[in-house]
């Protein structure tokens, strides 16, 4: 639900993972591209990376903006972020966090495309910082919406969208 924290609430401690995080996503585009030409790589799976860069970006990535905008109460003229009401439906309906998903499933789509060891090191270690920034988004979510938000994290996975497209067909 929530994608990024509020600015004004975070502390140079809770923007330390974020910023790790950031730098080791952009050194693994660096040294991916850097050491393409130097790895023989198996094409099919280079095909499938560049595929869930595609499809990740697209459904996890953009959809939350257009949610957000439409019926996330944001005031006009400011940022998507800046929702006054709780969005539960759309993506959200399937998964709290999809724009972090973005990011998870972007580093594992480098270690498929680029496939060389520094890049998948540096994709593992994207993923639990990842997941360490997850966890504030949620403790932020209590605390800007209360026993909505947590009703909502009993029903809706906080990543796993697998688990959340299983319950969201259950449901319907």
């Amino acid at each position: 639900m929530i994608n990024l924290l509020p600015r004004n609430n975070l502390s140079w401690i809770d923007s330390v993972s974020v910023l790790i995080t950031t730098i080791l996503f952009i050194s693994q585009i660096i040294f991916g591209l850097y050491f393409l030409s130097y790895v023989s790589q198996i094409e099919l799976l280079a095909f499938f990376g560049v595929c869930l860069y595609v499809f990740s970006g697209l459904v996890f990535g953009l959809l939350p903006i257009y949610e957000f905008k439409k019926k996330g109460g944001v005031e006009k003229g400011k940022s998507y972020i800046h929702t006054t009401r709780l969005v539960d439906t759309g993506i959200y309906s399937v998964v709290r966090h999809p724009q972090y998903v973005t990011f998870i499933l972007w580093a594992i789509a480098g270690m498929f495309l680029f496939q060389h060891w520094i890049v998948i090191l540096l994709g593992i270690c994207i993923i639990p910082l990842t997941y360490i920034d997850l966890a504030k988004a949620d403790e932020y979510g209590i605390e800007k919406f209360g026993a909505a938000y947590e009703f909502y994290m009993k029903e809706v996975p906080r990543a796993n969208f697998l688990l959340g497209i299983i319950k969201w067909f259950r449901k319907r």
